[in-house]
């Protein structure tokens, strides 16, 4: 079996979360997916898990944390370049998310923002050019 990431989110309304993830690009998949639960594809092997509170807590072996008043997770996710991190912001917060909860980060070879789900699970879409960053690294 192919390794891959599942990362499971508790939510309060899944149809609003689901709404959300599919505006900056996951896209939902039916097979795994129902009343109380959505499977949002990010990449081939990498899954988010967006499950409402009731039944995350049935998977959960402490209670189940509010985002909103804590940090439990930030998830970086790469992107193409520093436009398409920009884009995933703005596509984000149309669909009811929270901008620039950290302040963006530009090192010129890595660009990153943040932004925070209708649920409160922090975003952090990145670009960065490696090559560049390498180049850095030798020369120091």
């Amino acid at each position: 079996m192919t390794r891959m990431i599942f990362v499971n989110l508790p939510v309060n309304d899944v149809a609003r979360a689901t709404a959300f993830y599919q505006s900056v690009g996951f896209v939902r998949d039916p097979r795994f997916s129902g009343d109380d639960s959505a499977s949002m594809q990010w990449s081939e092997h990498i899954v988010v898990m967006l499950l409402h509170r009731d039944r995350f807590a049935g998977f959960a072996p402490l209670p189940v944390a509010d985002e909103r008043t804590a940090t439990a997770h930030l998830i970086a996710l790469s992107l193409d370049d520093r436009a398409g991190v920009d884009s995933f912001v703005a596509a984000g917060t149309a669909a009811g998310g929270t901008a620039d909860v950290r302040p963006p980060q530009d090192h010129g070879f890595l660009y990153g923002r943040t932004i925070a789900d209708p649920d409160g699970h922090v975003l952090e879409p990145m670009w960065m050019d490696l090559a560049a960053f390498e180049a850095m690294q030798a020369a120091a």
